[in-house]
C-alpha cells in the first residue's frame, strides 16, 4: 500500500506537534479506553492480524497532541453505544453517525468526516439500478445491522417505513452484511460512500455501487455524557483539520490504500 511521503509526514507531524504544544491541553498521559469494532474498512479493520484504518491514525494523532495513552478494547456494534453511555469505555469509534437520538445517551465529538449513503451490490447485478428498482421487486433482500444508519435509511428511504420488514436481513457486523452480499444471500447493502468504495476497490469487480447517493451523514467519536474529554478532542480535531492532517488521512485511506496490499 502507498503511504504519505515520509518527509511530508515528518514535516506535518512536526508542525502539528509544535501547534499542539502551544494551544492544546496536556492530559498528562491519561489512559483512555476506546471501544472499537474493527469491522468498518477503511475506518477500522484488521488485516494480517493488525488493527488499522483512518480512525486508528486519527486517534494516534489526537493522543499525541493531547498526551493520552490509548487502550483499545474490541466490542460489538450493538453493545458499543450503551456501554459507552454507561461509562464502561471512555470513548467509542466505528464510523458512528451523529444523530439526535444517540445524543440523548452519549456525547459526540465534532464531526471529523462527512459521508453519503450508497447502494453496494454485486458486480453482475442487473435487476435494479436504483432504490426505486430495488423497492419494486419484493423478492430482493438487503442486509443491515439493527440500529445503524444503513438500517434506518433502508427502512425509510428505500422501503415502506416498516421496521419489521422481512426484506431486511439483520446481521451483527457490517463485514457480515458484505459477505452475505457476495455470497448471494442478499442483494443490497447500504453503506457510507467511503467504506463502500473501499470494498469495491478491494473486490476485483465482484462489487459495485449503483444509483444515486441517499443522504449525508456526519461521523463523530462518542463519550459518556459530560465527559471532560470532549472539549480537548474537539480542539485536536479542529487543529488537525486546519493543519491538513485530516486531508492527508483522507488521501491515505480513501485514495492510496488498497485492501490486501
Amino acid at each position: 500500500m502507498k503511504l504519505i511521503a515520509p518527509l511530508a509526514a515528518a514535516v506535518l507531524a512536526g508542525a502539528a506537534s509544535t501547534a499542539a504544544a502551544q494551544v492544546l491541553p496536556d492530559l498528562g498521559g491519561q489512559t483512555v479506553a476506546v471501544a472499537v469494532e474493527n469491522a468498518y474498512p477503511p475506518l477500522q479493520f484488521v488485516q494480517d492480524g493488525e488493527a488499522m484504518g483512518w480512525e486508528y491514525d486519527a486517534m494516534a494523532e489526537i493522543a499525541e497532541r493531547l498526551n493520552l495513552t490509548v487502550d483499545y478494547q474490541t466490542t460489538s456494534w450493538d453493545a458499543m453505544i450503551p456501554a459507552v453511555a454507561q461509562g464502561q469505555y471512555d470513548m467509542g469509534m466505528t464510523g458512528i453517525t451523529i444523530r439526535e437520538d444517540r445524543a440523548e445517551v452519549v456525547d459526540f465529538s465534532d464531526s471529523y468526516m462527512t459521508s453519503e449513503m450508497v447502494m453496494l451490490v454485486r458486480g453482475d447485478e442487473d435487476r435494479f439500478a436504483d432504490a426505486a428498482g430495488f423497492a419494486a421487486d419484493p423478492d430482493l433482500l438487503m442486509a443491515a445491522q439493527p440500529g445503524t444508519t444503513p438500517f434506518y435509511v433502508g427502512v425509510y428511504d428505500v422501503l415502506d417505513g416498516d421496521e419489521a420488514t422481512p426484506r431486511i436481513v439483520k446481521m451483527e457486523t457490517f463485514g457480515a452484511t458484505v459477505q452475505a452480499l457476495r455470497a448471494g444471500d442478499v442483494d443490497l447493502v447500504l453503506t457510507d460512500g467511503t467504506a463502500g468504495q473501499g470494498y469495491v476497490d478491494a473486490s476485483d469487480g465482484a462489487l459495485k455501487i449503483v444509483g444515486e447517493k441517499l443522504g449525508t451523514e456526519d461521523f463523530g467519536f462518542i463519550f459518556p455524557q459530560n465527559s471532560e474529554l470532549v472539549a480537548p478532542v474537539n480542539a485536536a480535531i479542529a487543529e488537525m483539520r486546519e493543519d491538513g492532517t485530516i486531508e492527508a488521512l483522507n488521501t491515505k485511506w480513501f485514495l492510496d490504500f488498497k485492501m490486501g496490499e
